[in-house]
């Protein structure tokens, strides 16, 4: 196991140190009004297990918005900058905890020193990082691109700590698993800052999770990572998923949370699990428990296949069995059995 990472404040939450590993994402739309619908679509993202919310802040009128949307919820918002100084500056002036720069992008040197001066002023939070697609000319035709990684975020790095200021979190991030594992690896021999983890451009939802997967547990097993995003061409929800998910199989998920069991379909299946999974799935995300619950598709893997599980449902046709540890304890209709399982579930 590696050394534990510095410990570092955004906003209510603190990661690195002893604190555990935090699922984040990033909004995929641009802003342009903040309405009941975003702010809901927002706590929903939270009530799934995300701690941090990206977004982009493509412009200086685009930053009153996240300043109003950083009211409005709990979750710390990190702005994501580039290219124009005088964002970041604003950014931090709506006192938003956390912004994302690349110091290579954002112009003169006079430029990054004014945004550094005032995050210390305001104790911001900077992120940087390298990304494998994206190497500085004088790196990108090395042999070792991991080593290339390390040594890209270790002049953005060392620039900012010639300047005083360490209340910094880095990213290294390639497509390729591999170099990505070592470039991780490597940063963390080196250097005691909290790592933000992902595998970029990974994909559509199924290689997405694939690829972010293996790359990523391989880290977070040696203690490397104190936060995750696992980036799918998809919805941000499913990326917060996707990203409790591993936590929790590794063992990492301080929050209790659902384990939920349900089998795929074949030709004995009589109860819709795919269907009941998704009219469950919020309410499920929402439980604060450390129980099992098995949504099957047949009395054969129900009560018998499915017997360690704190409590399950299956059922054929109209006849609907919620059972708990084997034994069946209710029969429902189809129309009566979402509820009466939510009821056995909050009686747990």
């Amino acid at each position: 196991m590696m050394d534990k990472t510095r410990e570092i404040a955004i906003g209510n939450i603190k990661l690195g140190g002893d604190n555990p590993v935090l699922v984040q994402t990033m909004w995929d739309k641009a802003v342009e009004k903040v309405d009941s619908e975003l702010i809901s679509e927002l706590n929903r993202l939270q009530v799934y297990g995300n701690r941090l919310i990206r977004f982009a802040a493509p412009t200086l009128e685009s930053v009153p918005l996240l300043g109003e949307i950083a009211g409005r919820i709990t979750m710390p918002v990190v702005a994501d900058i580039h290219f124009d100084y005088k964002i970041a500056l604003a950014c931090m002036d709506q006192g938003l905890p956390k912004i994302r720069i690349n110091p290579g992008n954002i112009g003169a040197s006079w430029k990054v020193e004014e945004v550094v001066k005032k995050a210390a002023d305001t104790g911001t939070v900077i992120r940087i990082g390298a990304n494998g697609g994206s190497l500085p000319k004088s790196l990108k035709h090395m042999d070792n691109r991991a080593e290339a990684l390390v040594l890209a975020a270790e002049e953005q790095l060392n620039f900012l700590e010639s300047l005083g200021f360490e209340n910094v979190i880095v990213s290294l991030k390639s497509s390729d698993i591999e170099e990505n594992y070592e470039a991780n690896s490597l940063f963390a021999s080196r250097h005691d800052y909290p790592l933000h983890l992902g595998i970029t451009e990974a994909g559509p939802l199924i290689p997405s999770i694939v690829k972010s997967s293996i790359g990523l547990s391989r880290l977070l097993e040696k203690g490397i990572g104190s936060t995750i995003r696992i980036s799918i061409s998809d919805s941000p929800l499913k990326e917060v998923i996707a990203g409790n998910e591993i936590l929790s199989v590794l063992g990492l998920n301080s929050q209790a949370r659902v384990n939920l069991i349900s089998c795929p379909k074949c030709g004995r299946s009589s109860f819709d699990t795919h269907s009941f999974t998704e009219e469950i799935q919020d309410y499920l995300y929402s439980v604060d428990k450390d129980i099992s619950v098995a949504v099957m598709g047949c009395m054969v893997n129900g009560p018998g296949e499915a017997s360690h599980a704190d409590i399950g449902i299956s059922g054929v046709g109209n006849s609907i069995a919620i059972f708990k540890k084997g034994e069946i304890i209710r029969r429902e209709t189809a129309c009566t059995a979402k509820e009466a399982f939510i009821e056995e579930i909050e009686q747990l």
